[in-house]
């Protein structure tokens, strides 16, 4: 017989967390649709017992790489090894609903004019106990169909979310490893945008959490974020693949976010040096001066007064 080609592909990158690990494997396990295979990527995570854990699980493989401080070089690695038609990441600190994969499935297999089925997440602690809110859902009359200028500066995907189609990604391009580990997923994702439809269940499929050690919790880098937004944007202009009547709104609104994006004075050095690389003449652009002048109030610690 020759090798099992399984339908999807799951892509579970960990480092030092097992606990975590095995309740994501757990929710993996649970599944009603089993033609799946799962990879997890360990990024050198000291001992065996990511590996151990593992073994315990049918269709499960284990490799662990040298350690690269990220998830994007892991995921990278996924999906290269990966197998499956439908690919779907499941980040070691997230949960799936037991019919997440069933009905992105199901969707995707009728409707081949789409390429990326998401849904939105209910939010647990460190501990696993759901907080009552949700994340994911803002912007959900947006969310399905083409999204791309919608989706540039306002929204992304949850990671642990989507169940994409193979070829897609391939034509789109893996995660980008020259980014710091902060929204390279909301590149990727814009990446996925541009060419091909999305699907949003208007519904929670998975459980995402949020605690300390998380990797988005309070990261600098995301100061860089809309620079590189811009550049996926821009690339695709300079190809001719995008019009100037698109590309203008949405050079803007990334103008704005980069500004947004500043948290303290070095971050603001960045964001202007960024705006300044996006247009020479950025600060006479519609709604940019105002915004200036807003962080600036907000840095120097002003904005109480402000409001009064």
């Amino acid at each position: 017989m020759g090798e099992r080609i399984p339908k999807v592909s799951v892509i579970i990158p960990t480092y030092k967390r097992p606990h975590y690990l095995r309740e994501a494997l757990e929710s993996l396990a649970n599944q009603t649709f089993k033609d799946f295979e799962a990879l997890v990527v360990d990024d050198g995570t000291p001992g065996n017992e990511n590996q151990e854990l593992c073994k315990r699980y049918p269709n499960v493989s284990y490799q662990k790489i040298e350690n690269s401080g990220s998830p994007i070089v892991p995921r990278n690695i996924g999906l290269r090894a990966a197998k499956g038609s439908y690919i779907a990441f499941l980040d070691d600190d997230d949960l799936w609903l037991e019919d997440k994969l069933q009905r992105q499935v199901e969707i995707l297999d009728k409707h081949s004019d789409y390429g990326l089925v998401h849904a939105y997440c209910l939010i647990i602690d460190e501990h696993g106990k759901e907080t009552g809110e949700i994340t994911g859902q803002l912007h959900a009359a947006n969310k399905h169909g083409y999204v791309f200028d919608k989706m540039v500066g306002n929204f992304t995907v949850m990671l642990s979310s989507p169940l994409i189609r193979r070829e897609l990604i391939d034509r789109a391009g893996f995660f980008n490893e020259d980014m710091p580990a902060a929204g390279e997923d909301v590149e990727f994702f814009i990446r996925l945008a541009f060419i091909t439809k999305f699907w949003f269940i208007n519904e929670p499929l998975l459980k995402y959490r949020v605690h300390s050690s998380g990797i988005s919790n309070q990261n600098f880098n995301y100061v860089y974020l809309p620079w590189y937004l811009f550049k996926v944007v821009s690339g695709f202009y300079k190809r001719g693949m995008l019009e100037r009547s698109r590309f203008v709104p949405l050079r803007n609104k990334l103008v704005r976010n980069q500004i947004n994006a500043a948290t303290n004075w070095q971050g603001f050095g960045i964001a202007l040096g960024k705006c300044f690389s996006i247009s020479s003449v950025f600060f006479v652009m519609r709604g940019v001066p105002r915004r200036l002048i807003s962080k600036t109030v907000e840095l120097l610690g002003l904005r109480a007064l402000f409001s009064r």
